[in-house]
């Protein structure tokens, strides 16, 4: 029976019968409902989203060898130069001589660990949410560690004879960028218009070419496998066009023809978002990975990841990874030049 838009109904024999009021309920014997349980109109999704990190870049920029083990506190790197001098030949003459002068440059090891746990009842309840609470937290050990590693690549560990691709004492001072016509060195403003022209980024990063040049004495000629590191905003401007329709991108691949481009955040500016940014402004590094057949360096570990045992509890786990790095190996400082204030 449908009734649409009836508020009240009485039978045809008190439908005259003024003394019955019908406009008020009886009382409620139980608690006034407030609709059905809100787990019965809930549903999770069964595809879990994982918050993101920055990159970690420092291994593509340098490349990563492993050194010794855990057991190591110290690694030796042995350095040779040839000397000597000649004279002028004579049949009785025993002048000139030639030697060998060894040093023995040292890193220092850092060990360092985390651990995870989980109980049993947080085990289940994770699960009944439909996630791998024990893969989680392993994935969550190795990001972590991984994110350590990457920093000490970048910094090294204060205190030790463990130093970074960014602040190694053995390298060559940054250069200046030039002036540029808008004002400043920088080549974007603070709110990331452009500064400076596509000519003027192009010439900052061919002076840091010719100051390459300089410092190795001519064994790098722009046909040589080089790596260009900046931060991610400043690499926006190798987009930048010139009055030929030219990008800066294009012009540094035509008279750099191996030259490779890799972005870190640590190249940028340090600020509140950015804490691992330098402090003087945006940075850029020109390496070269190869001087006469020598590797430049590499990023240098002595355990990636080393799993210990499980422990059981009454009713828990818990496991410990630990890690060691010795930090950026630079064999061969002046084929490193830099460049702050882009």
């Amino acid at each position: 029976m449908h009734l649409d838009h009836v508020q009240g109904y009485a039978t045809a024999e008190i439908r005259r019968d003024y003394t019955i009021a019908m406009d008020a309920l009886p009382a409620l014997q139980t608690a006034a409902t407030s609709a059905i349980p809100a787990m019965l109109t809930t549903t999770i999704d069964p595809q879990v989203i994982r918050v993101r990190f920055t990159p970690t870049k420092a291994a593509e920029i340098f490349g990563e060898q492993k050194k010794g083990d855990w057991l190591q506190d110290t690694v030796m790197f042995p350095v040779v130069e040839h000397t000597g001098e000649v004279s002028s030949y004579g049949d009785y003459a025993n002048n000139g001589m030639v030697g060998v002068n060894m040093n023995w440059p040292q890193r220092q090891n850092y060990l360092y660990q985390t651990i995870s746990e989980y109980g049993e009842r947080e085990l289940g309840r994770a699960g009944l949410a439909g996630i791998n609470l024990v893969a989680e937290k392993d994935e969550a050990a190795a990001n972590v560690m991984g994110r350590f590693e990457n920093s000490i690549y970048f910094f090294g560990v204060a205190g030790l004879q463990n130093y970074g691709l960014l602040n190694d004492p053995a390298l060559p001072a940054s250069l200046t960028p030039a002036t540029k016509a808008a004002g400043g060195t920088g080549w974007q403003t603070t709110g990331g218009a452009p500064n400076a022209t596509a000519n003027e980024v192009y010439n900052d990063a061919l002076a840091l070419f010719t100051q390459l040049v300089a410092q190795t004495g001519g064994l790098i000629s722009a046909e040589d496998e080089m790596v260009l590191a900046m931060s991610p905003s400043s690499a926006v401007a190798l987009g930048f066009i010139n009055q030929f329709n030219l990008k800066v991108r294009d012009a540094l691949k035509a008279e750099f023809p191996r030259l490779e481009v890799v972005t870190a955040v640590q190249y940028g500016k340090q600020s509140a978002a950015n804490p691992q940014g330098v402090v003087a402004g945006n940075m850029m590094q020109l390496i070269a990975k190869t001087i006469d057949g020598q590797p430049t360096g590499y990023m240098a570990f002595s355990e990636k990841m080393r799993s210990h045992n499980l422990v059981t509890e009454m009713s828990s786990y818990k496991k410990k990874w630990s890690g060691g790095a010795w930090g950026a190996v630079i064999r061969i400082p002046y084929a490193v030049a830099s460049m702050v204030g882009i």
